[in-house]
C-alpha cells in the first residue's frame, strides 16, 4: 500500500513540473514579469503554492533557464559526431535556431540570468566543442576562413528571432536558414571578405543577458 507521503511527493513533483510548463509558455507570452497570479490559476494551483516551489521569481527563472541549457546536453556530442565539418555547422546552426523558435521566451531567460547572476555562465561548456567544430570545418575548405563560432552563434539568435512572427511562420523559418547557410560556404573567388573584427564569447555572452 502507498503511503501518504509518497502520495504527497507525487503530487508535489507534478505540481512543480506543471507550473515550469505553464511559466514557459505565460513568459513567452507576456514576459518575465507576467502575474504569479495567473501562473497559479493555469497550473490549477494555489498562489502559495506557486511560492513554496519557487519563493521568488528570479528562482523560477533560473530553473527555467536552466532546463534550457540542459536541454541541448547531447548537442556537443552530436556536432562532434557529425560525418564532416560542414554537416556539424549545419547540425549546430539549425539546432540552436529551432531551440529558440520553439520557445520565444528564452532571450527574455538569458536577459533576466544577466541581472541576477551575471558570472553564471553554464553554456560555457558548449565553447570548446564549437572551436573543435569550427576548425574541422576550416580544415576542410567547406566554411568560410573568416568565419568563427561567436559568428555561428549570432546567427543563431538572427535565425531565432524570427520566433517574434508567431506559429504561422514556424513552417517557413529553415528557408532563411538556408540562405544562411549558403553564405557560410566556403567558395574561392566569391567570398566577400567580413568587415571588421568580429565579437568574442565573453563580450557575446554579456551581450545577449545584459538587461533590458
Amino acid at each position: 500500500m502507498h503511503s501518504a507521503g509518497g502520495a504527497t511527493r507525487r503530487d508535489a513533483r507534478r505540481n512543480h513540473e506543471r507550473l515550469l510548463v505553464e511559466a514557459k509558455t505565460l513568459f513567452a507570452e507576456q514576459g518575465i514579469e507576467a502575474s504569479l497570479d495567473e501562473l497559479a490559476t493555469r497550473a490549477g494551483v494555489g498562489a502559495g503554492t506557486v511560492y513554496r516551489h519557487f519563493p521568488s521569481r528570479d528562482d523560477l527563472v533560473r530553473e527555467l533557464y536552466d532546463r534550457a541549457i540542459e536541454s541541448l546536453d547531447d548537442l556537443a556530442d552530436e556536432i562532434l559526431a557529425a560525418p564532416s565539418g560542414w554537416r556539424g555547422v549545419e547540425v549546430y546552426v539549425e539546432r540552436l535556431s529551432q531551440w529558440v523558435i520553439s520557445d520565444p521566451g528564452i532571450p527574455a531567460l538569458l536577459r533576466r540570468m544577466g541581472q541576477i547572476d551575471p558570472d553564471y555562465r553554464p553554456a560555457a561548456r558548449f565553447e570548446k566543442p564549437i572551436a573543435e567544430l569550427v576548425e574541422r570545418a576550416h580544415r576542410e575548405g567547406t566554411l568560410r576562413t573568416d568565419v568563427d563560432g561567436v559568428d555561428l552563434t549570432v546567427i543563431v539568435g538572427m535565425v531565432g528571432s524570427l520566433a517574434q512572427f508567431g506559429g504561422a511562420y514556424l513552417p517557413f523559418w529553415r528557408r532563411q536558414l538556408g540562405i544562411v547557410l549558403d553564405g557560410l560556404r566556403a567558395e574561392p573567388g566569391r567570398a566577400t571578405e567580413l568587415p571588421g573584427p568580429g565579437q568574442d564569447m565573453d563580450g557575446y555572452h554579456a551581450m545577449v543577458h545584459q538587461p533590458e
